[in-house]
């Protein structure tokens, strides 16, 4: 398909398009508009060390100049989000659910690598709940390609006459028991949001999520997914592919195990509420996939 580019000139603040997400939610057009045919490019994006030191407070990664494959996530999600706002996106950006990433680090990135950030949407298909579509994002260092991640996020309700995609294999958490019981407290959905700059309202405060149907703030599922990797640490390859699946939310304050095992060079891993039969995300990592 072909796209049209359009180049921003620096990552737009995530704060004012969720706003304007609110404020435009009525009125989309809907999946049989299809998704649009255009890309968000940023040509030369310099991180933020600050912001990069305090992100890694926050998931529990260790400071150094190699940066977390999930902070590169972090780095595209403006870009989305402004993808999404736009009147042509046919979903509103308050009205989706992110069902599973996959991200692939194809090299190391570091700190002071200058980065071209692209995102575009595609893939609009019929779900037994709704419509899901992916978001797509590339990061370049030159003329590399380093980083790419594939959101695949669920509009509820919404019907479309695209072809059903063939069954995705399920990700199965590991059979070994927790190793880490982790403590989340109740401010951690802001503490993500102000190194994320995911400000969504359903991580924030009880008064913010009640309207979406949650007595307390859920945790983004990529804090999760990010301190998942985390607690792998050093026995992550310095390249690979990870998928996970957001199964359940989290609500704060409270309690969370970790569990991964290794078997033929691919971790698996889960979080879930102590005693809980249900993970909350199931993960694996793999060799990098092209």
């Amino acid at each position: 398909m072909m796209r049209t580019v359009t180049t921003l000139k620096e990552l737009p603040d995530v704060g004012g398009l969720i706003a304007t997400g609110m404020l435009t939610a009525v009125g989309r057009p809907g999946a049989k508009a299809g998704l649009p045919a255009r890309s968000l490019v940023v040509e030369k994006h310099h991180q933020d060390a600050g912001r990069l030191a305090a992100y890694n407070r926050v998931c529990g990664f260790t400071l150094r100049n190699q940066v977390p494959a999930t902070w590169l996530h972090v780095l595209t999600f403006p870009l989305h989000a402004a993808l999404m706002v736009g009147r042509d996106f046919p979903f509103p950006l308050a009205g989706v659910v992110h069902v599973t990433n996959h991200m692939t680090l194809h090299r190391p990135v570091t700190l002071t690598d200058e980065l071209r950030i692209a995102v575009w949407s595609d893939n609009l298909a019929p779900h037994k709940r709704g419509v899901t579509f992916n978001l797509i994002g590339e990061i370049h260092v030159g003329d590399e390609l380093a980083w790419s991640g594939r959101s695949n996020y669920m509009a509820m309700g919404a019907t479309t006459d695209a072809p059903a995609p063939p069954p995705a294999a399920r990700l199965s958490p590991p059979e070994v028991p927790a190793s880490q019981l982790w403590q989340l407290p109740a401010d951690l959905g802001r503490q993500y949001a102000e190194v994320s700059r995911d400000s969504n309202p359903i991580h924030l405060y009880p008064l913010t999520s009640r309207p979406f149907g949650f007595k307390r703030p859920i945790i983004h599922g990529m804090w999760t997914h990010a301190k998942a990797l985390s607690s792998l640490g050093p026995r992550l390859p310095q390249t690979f592919s990870v998928d996970v699946a957001f199964t359940k939310p989290l609500m704060l304050p409270t309690k969370a195990t970790f569990a991964a095992d290794e078997a033929d060079g691919v971790w698996r891993f889960a979080v879930a509420r102590p005693g809980s039969d249900a993970p909350s995300l199931v993960g694996r990592v793999t060799d990098p996939m092209p």
